[in-house]
């Protein structure tokens, strides 16, 4: 590139900048990466952007419009970390890469011709491929929503690995769908008033059934969608979105996508955004794995078996046949210790195939990612064959083990043409293996003579000019050349001496010569030819793969698969879990259950501290004749852990793993709703009660008689009096109109009134003592109500100063000696009729000054009459407020 000038005079901006400017409105909101050499460069309010967040220096170059320009620059061959860094932060990336080489330029325009560039990529969350900018153990979801006459389209898809989903909900369970996908990026429709906040709008145009419909036909080759399965239109126009959009952001160039699978029904456990948020499933609340379930749970040892993990675990199964045939798999290699040890060594060694296999197809891979699909495949097949010698094999894996075969044409085809360690770049070639092509083997036998030819030159130029010192070196700029000490510098320079002087150094002089210049030709030649049919040979081997990616995703699927359950296996020999019951009905018994977050959070502190802390284990027994726990007892007793726990165990069994207890019997749940530790939304202007009762409005709409519901301290954010109310009338509505299994945690001792008139409710409480003025938490689970809450006793174990726990004391004896004047809070409530009764008849109001005027007799008032009858009835209006 002959300029690089920023500069704009008085006829405007240079061709650089004109070329950046228009580059810059393609990007659509991106920052741009400006090729410029070995550097991308960002300009203007990009360059101050990526400064600081990349913390790196901010300058300027030249002026525009009378002001110094901003710019920054990342070096090409380490721009993936950078990259890594902008999209965590949020950014999306535009890459303007130079599409001809400064001599192209020049030859197409003159000395002066700018290098043509152009926007190769865009990068954003949901795009990524690299192994560098994504997590091994999380997969990577684009999320593609749409409003279709009233019905919601949802098109995700993970692009690092082809998987790819439809489905279809209503406007009310869009959420829920969302948070299931946990996409990393999300994009909707324009001028869709519907579309979520953090959506990245595409034009409406994109999301037509009819194109996406097209879209789908045309990128798999094929007449008609029915052989992947049956899509709505409303999937269809979410497909067609996402499809466009990937290629937008791959400039044209599609990524492996496999089929898409289409979600019809509810055919996994239904779970809002609040609930995954209060259980933790995949993410704690500080935002990290650590702390959530799945690291709690999750000793897989792939990357790609983590990821199929996180998936059931985000979508536990309502199939019970389905569950079991999981559960079966575990099952087997639970009981047979040593296969299972054998397997996951195995396993351990495997590469990323299914990444691999996306990188390759996109036009991304290099000769490293083949031979991982070459290994993972090899030892796919080792697999198969190990599994397939072993008797008694579940049914699943018997589904398993014909996908883990099939592709020995391809890995024998691999095995002879690549190294056995293949490097990531192969600009430099050295990926094909030696005896695989003849005339390859020719021309690296020519480069590698060539080169000792110049190794025995140099011995006889020392020898020839006395010279020890002399020596034959490479560089990119020179070439071959000959350099010495520049004190020897003149005795080369004479006109006799048969070398040409090339370049002068501070302390070296630098030569060449004929007999260099023709060997170091050879080597050039020769290295370029080796480097042609090394770059055919990778495209060979490329189209392989691409041809065979539907069967090669599959292989990565069933060993996904078989990891996971290896690893639900070994987590439940380590932890003692056991094998969950799933039945049909409306039951939910577990024995000894734990909490496997806490519980694993006790024993890591344990091991660090010397400490012998356990985790103490409790039951949990509902029934439709029981289906409602009210459970109370002093704050850190564990009634939160207690709740959380159950509806943990739930979402593992159903998710096709053992669980955290002694015995567990699962009634399938349907839904499964979570209403523990509620916090402020500032950004949707709620408080902590506005989103407690917007949660709890949730579950009262959408619970089931087969939902599991925990409820925590509902009606704590507000007074007194109307926290009760609330929560009486909740425990009556969950009881009488959903009729779901639900354990309930409350510190109002009045609600335990309420099993005076719930047939199905039950008193439970967690159990403390207080022991010489100090607190005793037992954490285990009783029944009955509680005696009292313990809250003095739990403000002066946390700290609070002496005098103040004191003074609260003193009030607390007048308010209870108060209440048992008066019969305290709930003073009355045994009469008030049950929800079902109260909200079926209207409580009927009286209205004095209504009455009065019934009683009227118009006809027979006089003027005198109505006139005082009139005083009356305002006097009534004034006192009654009617």
């Amino acid at each position: 590139m002959a300029s690089t000038k920023v500069v704009t005079g008085a006829k405007g901006p240079t061709p650089m900048m004109q070329q950046y400017f228009a580059l810059k409105r393609e990007a659509e909101g991106c920052l741009l990466f400006y090729r410029m050499g070995d550097f991308f460069e960002l300009f203007f309010d990009d360059a101050r952007q990526a400064a600081a967040i990349l913390d790196i220096a901010l300058t300027s170059r030249g002026e525009h419009d009378g002001q110094p320009v901003a710019m920054c620059g990342v070096p090409v061959h380490s721009a993936e970390t950078y990259l890594a860094r902008l999209i965590k932060a949020g950014c999306r990336v535009a890459i303007a890469e130079q599409i001809e080489t400064p001599e192209e330029a020049k030859k197409r325009g003159g000395y002066k011709a700018l290098v043509a560039r152009d926007i190769v990529r865009f990068v954003t969350a949901g795009t990524l491929t690299e192994e560098a900018l994504l997590e091994p153990r999380r997969a990577n979801m684009l999320a593609a929503v749409c409003d279709l006459r009233g019905t919601i389209g949802i098109a995700a898809c993970d692009i690092s690995t082809g998987r790819m989903e439809l489905e279809e909900c209503t406007p009310e369970a869009v959420g829920a769908a969302l948070a299931r996908l946990g996409a990393s990026e999300l994009i909707a429709p324009e001028e869709w008033e519907g579309a979520p906040e953090d959506a990245i709008l595409r034009p409406r145009q994109d999301f037509g059934s009819d194109e996406g419909e097209a879209r789908l036909k045309a990128l798999y080759g094929v007449a008609t969608l029915d052989g992947f399965g049956n899509f709505t239109r409303a999937m269809l126009a979410a497909a067609g979105g996402l499809v466009a959009y990937l290629g937008h952001v791959g400039r044209g160039n599609l990524p492996f996508l496999q089929p898409p699978a289409a979600r019809i029904g509810q055919a996994t456990l239904a779970m809002d955004e609040a609930t995954r948020s209060s259980l933790e499933i995949l993410v704690s609340q500080q935002g990290s794995r650590a702390g959530s379930l799945i690291a709690a749970v999750d000793r897989c040892v792939t990357g790609a078996g983590a990821r199929q993990l996180a998936v059931d675990l985000a979508a536990p199964l309502l199939d019970c046949a389905a569950i079991e045939a999981r559960l079966a798999l575990v099952h087997w290699l639970h009981d047979d210790p040593l296969l299972r040890a054998d397997l996951r060594a195995v396993l351990r060694a495997l590469p990323d195939i299914g990444r691999a296999l996306g990188r390759v197809v996109v036009g991304r891979g290099s000769p490293r990612d083949l031979g991982q699909i070459r290994d993972g495949l090899a030892e796919a097949r080792r697999i198969r064959d190990f599994l397939s010698a072993k008797p008694d094999r579940p049914a699943l894996l018997e589904q398993l083990l014909p996908a883990m075969g099939g592709h020995g044409a391809l890995v024998d085809l691999m095995q002879r043409a690549l190294v056995v360690s293949p490097p990531t770049e192969r600009s430099q070639g050295g990926f094909i293996a030696e005896g695989y092509d003849a005339a390859l083997d020719e021309l690296r036998g020519i480069s590698g003579n060539a080169r000792r030819a110049i190794a025995a030159l140099e011995g006889r130029y020392r020898q020839e000019t006395g010279i020890s010192a002399l020596k034959i070196k490479h560089n990119g700029v020179l070439g071959y050349f000959i350099e010495v000490p520049a004190k020897h510098g003149d005795v080369l320079m004479a006109p006799d001496s048969g070398f040409t002087h090339r370049q002068t150094m501070a302390g070296a002089v630098r030569f060449n010569s004929l007999g260099l210049h023709e060997e170091a030709g050879r080597i050039a030649e020769a290295g370029g030819h080796a480097l042609a049919a090394e770059e055919a040979h990778f495209e060979e081997l490329t189209a392989g793969v691409v041809e065979a990616r539907l069967l090669i995703a599959d292989t990565a699927a069933a060993l996904a698969r078989v990891d996971v359950a290896s690893g639900q296996a070994e987590r439940a020999a380590e932890g003692s879990w056991c094998r969950p019951q799933i039945t049909e009905d409306n039951a939910l018994s577990i024995e000894a259950g734990r909490h496997p977050v806490v519980e694993a959070a006790l024993a890591s502190l344990g091991a660090k501290s010397g400490s012998g802390e356990r985790f103490v284990a409790n039951d949990c027994t509902l029934s439709p004749d029981d289906r409602l726990w009210l459970i109370g007892g002093p704050n850190m007793g564990g009634k939160s852990t207690f709740l959380r726990q159950n509806a943990l165990i739930v979402l593992l069994a159903q998710a096709g793993g053992y669980v955290p207890a002694a015995r567990a019997t699962i009634g399938l749940v349907d839904k499964l709703f979570s209403r523990v530790g509620a916090s402020d939304n500032l950004a949707r202007g709620r408080s902590t009660f506005m989103v407690e009762m917007v949660e709890t409005a949730a579950i009262l709409a959408q619970a089931t008689t087969r939902s599991f519901v925990i409820l925590d301290e509902v009606g704590r954010g507000t007074s007194t009096y109307d926290g009760l109310a609330l929560a009486w009338a909740v425990v009556e509505a969950v009881h009488g109109r959903n009729k779901s299994r639900c354990l309930f945690a409350t510190h109002y001792h009045e609600l335990s009134r309420l099993a005076e008139s719930c047939e199905a409710l039950s008193l439970h409480h967690v159990r403390a003592r207080e022991w010489r003025g100090d607190l005793v938490l037992l954490h285990e689970l009783a029944e009955g109500p509680a005696d009292r809450s313990y809250g003095l006793a739990v403000a002066k174990l946390a700290g609070v100063p002496r005098e103040v726990v004191a003074r609260a004391k003193s009030v607390l004896d007048k308010l209870e000696k108060s209440r048992s004047e008066t019969g305290g809070l709930a003073a009355g409530l045994g009469d008030l009729p049950l929800f079902a009764a109260a909200s079926a008849v209207q409580e009927k109001v009286t209205n004095p000054v209504r009455e009065r005027l019934d009683a009227l007799d118009v006809d027979t008032l006089s003027p005198r009459d109505a006139l005082e009858i009139l005083y009356e009835l305002k006097r009534l209006s004034i006192d009654t407020g009617h």
